[in-house]
């Protein structure tokens, strides 16, 4: 699906400014006014599910449910740092105050018309939730059996006890699709697209696999006989071990891959296009035995392929959808993008690796998003300062000698001339990392793949985004037709 040219800001939602951890209020609204200010046109921003283990919008335990860390509540306070989320002060402080404000709430009739038409998976999230909150956050796994089995009169029973904390997640969830459809609406009257982020997998402690265990492939006992992960790569020797449990792409196909259209079709209900996370995982994906403790030891083993969105696209209709094809790319999974007819990424902190790399801006094509840097990366100026102060191996051919001589820079000013490097590109979407915008050091990186803590922290204050650099961004905008 052919996308406009555009230029756009990577910028996840808890990364505003806001009390402790950003959210849809005031500052995400200010936010789009600033985008626009910018001539900026799309907001990239990660999974908004609700986040579980380390915090990873990555690891949720719904994937249709929203985030309530995200839901602003009206006189919540306190003192934090302003440049990091203090997850373990931050998120109990809060929950309290939105717990406090949704029971002054009614359980009203909008809120049960909420409920019935988001009932295919508000249900069973709510439940969970609650049984999970029953059981000392403990994995479904562990649950008393008759819950973990989901057994008919278990679930009746814990239902008819828990009923308030029920109650509350779907208002609670009431609650976060109105602020997030009020902000949508801010987006698009100031002419902003805002791209979502799909995982291709989900958390086994979530609520997707423990109502639909069939569609996993998993022991008797519930646990992962396989998990997911990618073998040793740029961004770890030991590779990733993500620990989600895997598909069973067989049962899912016989059913007409009727989960994943239902997951399809609530991401392009809240989004304008999505970046499909792992797209190589669709030609075949890297299955590791479940009680591995590394990622190094695994196997490939055929995805479902093209069927799988011929399906999709059957039942949804053209899909929006811009294909995360980093990694172990190979002809088969370039092959199954182009026949999807999805834009694939490039990433310039990866251009000068090799002078043959396929992310140099001279190698790049139209129908492609060209980012300064992702999520997973560090910022451009930590990027670059690494590069300077590491010796590559590589002699006159090495990173920052290619880098060098292809920017024609001496490197003072790495961040924005990635970003002015990256705006002047073919490729039809340009996305940065607003801390890219703010030419900020590895402290702000938002995640280092392989590592448990400390990751999903970032935060901007509004005193260091200014309206010089919406003006800087506004002329570049300008000059390369974005």
């Amino acid at each position: 699906m052919p996308f406009p040219r555009v230029a756009g800001i990577l910028l996840h939602p808890t990364s505003l400014p806001g009390v402790g951890i950003g959210d849809f209020g005031p500052d995400a609204l200010r936010f789009v006014d600033w985008l626009a200010d910018a001539g900026m046109r799309v907001w990239q921003v990660l999974p908004l599910g609700p986040t579980g283990y380390g915090n990873s919008p990555y690891q949720c335990f719904s994937a249709f449910a929203g985030n309530p860390m995200l839901v602003h509540v009206p006189g919540f306070t306190g003192r934090y740092d302003r440049q990091r989320v203090d997850f373990a002060r931050v998120l109990p402080d809060k929950r309290a105050a939105l717990d406090a404000w949704l029971d002054t709430m009614p359980y009203d009739d909008a809120v049960r018309a909420f409920v019935d038409a988001e009932a295919h998976w508000l249900v069973d999230y709510a439940r969970f939730m609650a049984l999970k909150g029953a059981h000392d956050g403990r994995a479904w796994t562990t649950w008393e059996h008759g819950a973990a089995h989901r057994e008919a009169a278990a679930l009746a029973a814990w239902d008819a006890r828990l009923r308030p904390v029920i109650e509350r997640t779907h208002k609670e969830q009431f609650v976060f699709a109105q602020q997030f459809a009020a902000l949508r609406a801010a987006c698009r009257a100031r002419g902003i697209a805002l791209m979502g982020d799909l995982p291709i997998y989900v958390a086994h402690d979530s609520a997707d696999v423990w109502v639909h265990r069939a569609q996993f492939q998993l022991r008797d006992d519930g646990t992962p006989r396989v998990q997911a992960g990618v073998p040793p790569d740029y961004f770890s020797e030991t590779g990733q071990l993500w620990g989600n449990p895997l598909y069973d792409w067989p049962r899912m196909q016989r059913d007409g891959f009727r989960w994943w259209i239902a997951r399809m079709r609530a991401a392009l209900a809240h989004f304008d296009m999505v970046r499909l996370d792992h797209f190589r995982g669709f030609e075949a994906y890297w299955e590791v035995p479940g009680d591995a403790l590394t990622a190094v030891d695994g196997r490939w083993c055929p995805g479902p392929g093209l069927p799988f969105f011929e399906a999709l696209t059957a039942a949804l209709g053209p899909l929006p959808i811009v294909a995360e094809d980093l990694g172990l790319i190979t002809p088969e999974v370039t092959a199954l993008r182009e026949a999807c007819g999805f834009p694939g990424m490039a990433v310039l902190q990866f251009a000068f690796d090799t002078p043959d790399s396929t992310f140099l801006p001279h190698r790049h094509v139209r129908d492609s998003v060209v980012y300064t840097g992702t999520h997973d990366n560090d910022t451009a100026a930590g990027w670059w300062a690494s590069v300077v102060a590491g010796d590559d191996g590589t002699g006159a051919e090495g990173t920052r000698a290619l880098a060098q001589r292809y920017l024609e820079t001496d490197g003072r000013d790495m961040p924005w001339t990635l970003i002015r490097t990256a705006l002047a590109s073919v490729a039809d979407t340009a996305l940065v990392p607003l801390q890219d915008v703010l030419a900020l050091g590895s402290d702000a990186r938002m995640n280092l793949p392989g590592r448990t803590d400390g990751n999903w922290a970032f935060r901007f204050a509004w005193d260091q985004l200014t309206p010089a650099q919406a003006t800087r961004l506004r002329a570049l905008v300008s000059t390369y037709g974005r």
